[in-house]
């Protein structure tokens, strides 16, 4: 590539971007093609895979073509020597970061017209005669297309591609071309090193072992770090969306670690992702095989009446429901109940709701309904598709356009090892919460032959909601302390669904809010709420210990007469990937 010149006449200097733009962009399609003619020559999948990529690109230069056509050199220069700025990125947006983007008219031009095209847009929506929940479905999708065809996302037009390209005598895009083709093989983004990480390595490593299996959990015991521990022992339920070592994620950022550290006797239940032999399985039998099981055996090990018991996202409203059929069936066995950043009542669900309606649900109960598997990658994808500037844009363009190899990121790394679900189990339960809002209707669902009723659940209820949480929205969370418990404490942790949640005392991060007065509505308990400083952990320890039924001796080994030790902590189902 030319170097590109210092800016003189303003209409030359623009031109030379734009010739810069047009190169990167055909060497980007010269080495596309390249390495489809060696890949995925006339029919094959890896070729179809790119062409709507492809066609995207065609269409991005036909379109900069005929704006550079249409914008006349005296209007280019009104805007080279100091047009005020028509519009401005919103706060946090990352994507126009790059000086050029403001000291250059050219990419200051793209910028603002994007920008204002995208405020009409939206603007647009926002006039649409239809209903409410039609319009925020009309709000997402419009937002979709907005985030995709953001000038700052293909190589024409990103001034950091073009430098790159340059200053590497376009090698980025050459390494950009060979990750695009990597990830075709994946079937996902990657954005992560996951080079870096390993599950049972430097991830999940608290000490314990499984004491328990059947074909869709393992039950792992965690080895006591205390002399004696709390003789009711703890429960957790972690999501089966995902793996449960986000709850685990390494040493000093792990929950079960800092219970452990704390004398709480830790259980935790390890979801099997979807295999073809358990694609059968249903909502009953991930309460049935799931926590109820657990409970029983957490029970016979310890021997003990009770157990507490934590839920975390679609954990806890498993675990609710678990509770709901034991509470239908006169069954005492839960002696508090945690849920975090969970979702009883489904109105207010934020913009996942807006991706399930009574079409796609019908489809999924044709498709999959009776049997089969929603893949994990699916899943994922539908997450990301939420912050879709964040979670999917960025890394196209750092991995595909700029060539960069991705940083090492526990997170990212557990929110890209995903986990398939069983078709039944996945259609009754977007079925009865997303679409039609159930299970908080008393004796509206029926579930291990029970009539579900939540109010019958009497166990003291800790509640936990993320403030800026785009899974669970923080209002819909708080009203749970109305539909099950009792004598409820909710707390609200600053960020979002996960960093919220995963937040270790000793860093002394973020801060959260507390309020006992719950007879209120969610806004006016904010707005009374005392704000703290650091995690949340103490307090829910706090909560957990002004609940105990005393301290005995830690347990020497894991298991009982009954149950054996099986392998290690963490199991093998955490390690296996799905498809």
């Amino acid at each position: 590539m030319d170097k590109i010149p210092s800016p003189g006449d303003p209409s030359a200097y623009l031109e030379s971007l734009m010739k810069a733009g047009q190169q990167s962009m055909k060497q980007f399609d010269d080495g596309l093609a390249a390495a489809l003619g060696v890949r995925g020559k006339g029919s094959s999948p890896i070729g179809q895979s790119f062409s709507p990529f492809t066609f995207a690109l065609d269409m991005q230069r036909e379109y900069l073509t005929q704006f550079w056509r249409f914008w006349n050199k005296s209007l280019v220069r009104t805007l080279s020597f100091g047009m005020n700025v028509i519009t401005e990125p919103a706060r946090g947006d990352k994507r126009f970061k790059d000086d050029a983007w403001l000291e250059t008219p050219y990419y200051d031009l793209l910028k603002q017209s994007y920008l204002l095209a995208s405020k009409q847009l939206s603007e647009f929506v926002d006039r649409a005669q239809v209903d409410d929940k039609t319009k925020l479905q009309l709000r997402f999708h419009a937002r979709q297309f907005i985030d995709a065809m953001s000038p700052s996302n293909f190589p024409t037009t990103n001034p950091e591609v073009i430098r790159t390209a340059i200053q590497t005598r376009s090698a980025s895009l050459s390494a950009g071309i060979k990750n695009l083709i990597e990830d075709i093989q994946k079937g996902r983004i990657t954005r992560v090193d996951e080079s870096a990480f390993e599950v049972g390595g430097n991830l999940a490593i608290t000490p314990g072992f499984v004491v328990f299996e059947n074909e869709l959990i393992q039950l792992i015991q965690y080895t006591p770090q205390t002399p004696d521990v709390e003789k009711t022992p703890l429960l957790i339920v972690p999501p089966c969306i995902n793996k449960y070592y986000l709850l685990d994620l390494g040493a000093r950022n792990s929950f079960v670690e800092y219970a452990v550290a704390e004398g709480h006797h830790v259980f935790l239940i390890s979801w099997r992702s979807a295999v073809p032999e358990i694609g059968h399985l249903g909502w009953d039998d991930y309460l049935r095989l799931g926590p109820l099981k657990a409970i029983d055996v957490v029970r016979d090990i310890v021997n003990v009446d009770e157990v507490h018991a934590l839920g975390f996202c679609v954990g806890g409203t498993i675990l609710s429901c678990a509770a709901g059929v034991l509470a239908g069936r006169g069954e005492s066995k839960l002696a508090t109940i945690t849920l975090l950043t969970t979702m009883l009542d489904f109105n207010d669900t934020g913009d996942i709701g807006l991706l399930i309606d009574e079409g796609s649900v019908v489809l999924r109960e044709a498709t999959i309904g009776r049997g089969g598997i929603l893949p994990g990658k699916e899943l994922a994808f539908t997450f990301g598709t939420l912050r879709a500037n964040d979670l999917i844009w960025r890394y196209v363009v750092d991995s595909y356009l700029k060539g960069a190899t991705p940083d090492a990121f526990d997170l990212l790394y557990w929110d890209s090892d995903s986990v398939s679900l069983p078709g039944p189990m996945y259609c009754w339960y977007t079925r009865n919460t997303y679409l039609e809002n159930n299970i908080k209707e008393p004796g509206k669902t029926t579930q291990c032959g029970v009539p579900i009723d939540l109010s019958r659940v009497k166990a003291p209820l800790y509640v936990l909601a993320s403030r800026e949480d785009h899974i669970v929205p923080w209002q819909s969370a708080y009203l749970s302390k109305d539909l099950i418990g009792k004598d409820p404490r909710f707390v609200l942790a600053a960020s979002g669904h996960v960093a919220g949640v995963i937040n270790p005392p000793a860093r002394n991060k973020r801060s959260h809010w507390v309020n006992d007065d719950l007879g209120c509505e969610s806004k006016d308990w904010l707005g009374a709420a005392d704000e703290k400083t650091g995690s949340w952990w103490p307090d829910w320890d706090s909560w957990m210990k002004r609940h105990s039924s005393g301290r005995t001796p830690a347990p020497v080994q894991a298991g009982s007469a009954s149950y054996h030790i099986i392998e290690p902590a963490p199991g093998r189902y955490v390690k296996q990937k799905s498809n």
